[in-house]
């Protein structure tokens, strides 16, 4: 069987690899359009704050050692103009000599990525301006920050890639402004009130956020020296461009296989809608494992294994590819860390579920333990089935613990009363006697049968508290200005509160308001309220 794949970063050379130890009789041809292949997409941020040191580090395979490791037969700087399904043929350019050739196949494989987006703007042709898709990207950028000559940078885009490139581009002294067209940064990875708890985090570490700003032009002589956005212009030495990406499909004009905003519709087996051709990676869609609707996954993990499942089922097996979460992770600015998997509370009450959801603040490790810190944990469920549906966690340890719990919870449909009491590892240098997880999991659950009464960050945003008298019960005092009321002194009536006065209670991270609330309830208080994850979550004046 001949099998020509178009693409060589990670769903192509997956595929490429995977099916030759399938079936080591096919024949398998790969053409890329880049020199390079099979490099470190997600690690280019990192070179370019040198906490990669050498740009060899990133190439997982040289197109020979590729070829020697799996038998697949690699052109690079040859990029496919067209694909005919009636004839079986794709037409190539090869990008040295300008000229074209013809390519047959039984099974043509689609991998061909995207591309940065470029928006129509004037000044993007001078000096400093830089996408971070390649790794001559990275290098570019990385070589030009070694010249000394960036002290200031605008990234465009509050995106994975933006606040990776601004927190690298910070950790070498450069003055750094991210602005974003949406509210905030990460718009749909996370809910708003956690974007703004990002965007916090951000400020405080230096790396100014401007949201609800669109990128309006470049000018300089020779080079960029000021970035012109709709609210004001901003002195600058560079502008790194991640407003997003585009799916590498233009090519494919005419030849019948249907697309969804330029990106390829596909089955679960991978297949498109024209016989014999496959897709995987960023130019094609995937579906949603909660929704069954098509779903856009432009990650490494997703590519990975879809590029996996295809070349299986072009060995003859019979594999489905159940979907994906909108699973990710990352090292954003200020020291935090970001995961989610699942629905937020924002898609899910799109999708009509209805949502509930609680937010804890939790020690990451034993909070004795050198190095601990908090994770703040938003989970997400349906009141009617008891079913998780997504949790996001921020924090500055291993949020990708949490994160991937989560995937197996919401993967094999648990309610959350099944994932009560589950046995998960604990040690002090690794995690609390009861897990972060399960304390979030425990305040949704008691949230849920009616043991706690509450008002989320987003609520309280919302105006929630307004008629509320705020009663600060941490450890210690630490509202200026307000009541305060410590657990230990409750033993009856509480002089100066009516049993049914509206009293928000808030501690420092919401568990200390949650017992305060229990006593209370216990000597006939029948309004109050807890703020989740109190103060760690949410600022309170």
């Amino acid at each position: 069987m001949k099998v020509l794949v178009l693409g060589g970063v990670a769903a192509g050379t997956k595929v490429a690899a995977k099916l030759l130890r399938e079936d080591r009789s096919c024949e398998v041809t790969v053409l890329t359009k880049g020199r390079d292949i099979s490099y470190a997409g997600c690690g280019l941020p990192y070179y370019v704050g040198g906490v990669i040191q050498e740009k060899s580090e990133l190439i997982v395979n040289t197109p020979e050692k590729f070829a020697s490791l799996t038998g697949a037969r690699v052109l690079t700087q040859t990029e496919a103009t067209a694909v005919k399904p009636a004839e079986h043929k794709v037409i190539a350019r090869d990008l040295q000599s300008g000229e074209e050739q013809e390519y047959s196949y039984d099974k043509l494989v689609i991998a061909t990525g995207a591309s940065p987006f470029l928006p129509p703007v004037q000044g993007l042709d001078l000096q400093n301006v830089f996408v971070m898709r390649t790794l001559d990207d990275a290098i570019a950028l990385r070589e030009a920050l070694e010249g000394g000559g960036i002290k200031r940078a605008v990234v465009a885009g509050g995106g994975f890639i933006g606040l990776e490139v601004a927190e690298n581009l910070a950790a070498k002294g450069v003055k750094t402004t991210v602005i974003d067209f949406a509210p905030h940064v990460l718009p749909n990875f996370l809910d708003p009130e956690l974007c703004e708890y990002v965007e916090n985090k951000m400020a405080d570490a230096g790396i100014m956020p401007m949201t609800g700003v669109s990128l309006e032009g470049v000018e300089g002589s020779g080079k960029v020296e000021k970035v012109l956005t709709s609210k004001r212009a901003m002195k600058a030495d560079a502008l790194v461009l991640a407003i997003g990406i585009r799916p590498n499909t233009a090519f494919l004009e005419g030849s019948g296989i249907e697309m969804f905003k330029g990106t390829i519709l596909t089955d679960a087996h991978m297949r498109t809608n024209v016989a014999n051709i496959y897709a995987a990676g960023d130019c094609a869609m995937v579906t949603s494992r909660q929704t069954g609707k098509p779903a856009w996954s432009p990650m490494g993990s997703t590519a990975n294994i879809a590029g996996r499942i295809l070349a299986e089922n072009l060995a003859g097996k019979d594999v489905s590819y159940p979907g994906v979460l909108g699973t990710g992770v990352a090292k954003l600015p200020g020291g935090l860390n970001a995961g989610r998997t699942g629905l937020t509370e924002t898609a899910a009450r799109a999708e009509g579920f209805d949502v509930v959801t609680a937010t804890a603040a939790v020690d990451d490790k034993a909070h004795y333990y050198p190095g601990s810190g908090v994770l703040l944990i938003k989970l997400t469920a349906d009141r009617t089935s008891r079913k998780l549906l997504g949790v996001q966690v921020l924090g500055p340890g291993a949020v990708d613990k949490v994160t991937d719990i989560a995937v197996t919870a919401i993967s094999l449909g648990a309610a959350v009363d099944q994932l009560a009491g589950l046995d998960f590892a604990y040690a002090p240098p690794f995690s609390t006697a009861i897990h972060p997880f399960a304390t979030a999991l425990n305040v949704l659950l008691n949230k849920m049968d009616g043991g706690m009464e509450s008002v989320t960050p987003a609520e309280y945003a919302a105006g929630a508290a307004e008629g509320c008298e705020i009663v600060d019960c941490g450890r210690a005092p630490f509202l200026e200005g307000r009541r305060y009321l410590g657990l230990g002194s409750i033993d009856g009536p509480v002089e100066g509160l009516g049993r049914d006065d509206k009293i928000l209670l808030v501690c420092n991270k919401g568990k200390q308001a949650y017992l305060v609330q229990n006593r209370l309830k216990f000597y006939g208080y029948t309004n109050t309220k807890v703020l989740e994850g109190g103060a760690a979550a949410t600022e309170v004046e």
